[in-house]
């Protein structure tokens, strides 16, 4: 059976920004991004960044005030901004090897709220122009979205259910990336958290990736092999020697190729079909300026990370089962 249509969501093609939200987008995001550049370089800031780096304050003013108008929004996306202090590194170190030191950083994170963790070696490409990061290792925390509430995207004042539980998880991974952090600070080793829903130095979907929590969706989303694109993250960097966990294939690429739900379920059609050159790799790609018109006014929308056939529960067993036979064939 079809599931109704959710009547806050306009049908691809039928929608346009309004001209007020329009004209806040005052330089091409695209160009920021790197769209069509064929030298890898560092990503500059952009949304959510401090808005003295990027050239969208004010529209990134708006999109904030518009959740905010969603009920129940303001409460969650404020718990997001509580956490614990960061404790003195201790001066004991906890001399345990890299394999015992990675294993219990990640038992540690999954008993403090933390859903998945990978590990990745740090790479300067994961760090935002203008920032520095001077440790040699970033751990990834996925926080996973309530589906059911998810769904309800996007939001509005008359339904904030699904924003916030945007807010929620974002919640979520700023309490698990601070505990974590400070854990390893009580181990003797410097840690740093970067959580959500503002940016900082750190660049999160690429470690993800190295670190095995899953693969790039058509959306620009990670999508997990546990959670599909129902997921957000957050990061602590870290000079404790670690482990590697790796990156895992399991087909949602491929999967992507072939597949048009967010692109035709996506308003502005800010989703494009092929893989475009972005910074030197050959990548999926969300046009950026059609894109953030509707985050904006949409209460930052969600509907393609809502709609991927691999977050919903009943369906992502059936699709790992296919892809595993279809990748399995190459």
């Amino acid at each position: 059976m079809t599931e109704p249509l959710n009547p806050r969501r306009p049908k691809r093609g039928t929608w346009t920004p309004q001209p007020e939200t329009l004209a806040l987008l005052r330089v091409s995001g695209n160009t920021i991004n790197g769209f069509g550049e064929a030298t890898p370089r560092q990503p500059s800031p952009f949304f959510w960044h401090p808005p003295d780096k990027h050239p969208w304050g004010d529209l990134q003013l708006l999109a904030r005030k518009t959740s905010r108008t969603c009920p129940g929004s303001a409460e969650a996306f404020q718990r997001a901004y509580a956490y614990p202090e960061l404790i003195t590194v201790a001066e004991t170190r906890n001399e345990s090897s890299p394999q015992e030191l990675a294993e219990a950083a990640k038992s540690f994170g999954l008993d403090h709220e933390a859903d998945d963790i990978g590990i990745a070696v740090m790479n300067p490409l994961y760090v935002f122009e203008g920032y520095k990061i001077d440790h040699p290792w970033v751990i990834v925390l996925a926080l996973a979205h309530n589906y059911e509430r998810l769904r309800e995207v996007p939001s509005d004042e008359t339904n904030g259910v699904g924003v916030c539980d945007v807010g929620d998880q974002y919640a979520r991974g700023t309490r698990s990336s601070y505990t974590l952090a400070n854990w390893i600070r009580s181990q003797g080793y410097h840690a740093d958290p970067y959580p959500g829903p503002m940016a900082s130095a750190l660049l999160l979907i690429p470690p993800a990736i190295a670190a095995g929590l899953g693969e790039l969706g058509k959306h620009g989303s990670l999508i997990s092999p546990r959670f599909g694109s129902g997921v957000r993250l957050a990061g602590v960097t870290t000079n404790m020697p670690l482990v590697p966990t790796g990156p895992a294939r399991f087909g949602a690429d491929e999967f992507c190729a072939t597949c048009q739900v967010c692109t035709q379920a996506c308003p502005p059609g800010a989703i494009t079909p092929e893989k475009q050159m972005v910074r030197g790799v050959e990548r999926w790609y969300v046009n950026f300026d059609k894109c953030i018109p509707y985050f904006a006014e949409a209460a930052s929308c969600g509907i393609c990370i809502a709609e991927c056939p691999w977050t919903r529960p009943s369906v992502r067993p059936k699709l790992h089962a296919s892809m595993a036979r279809r990748i399995g064939k190459q």
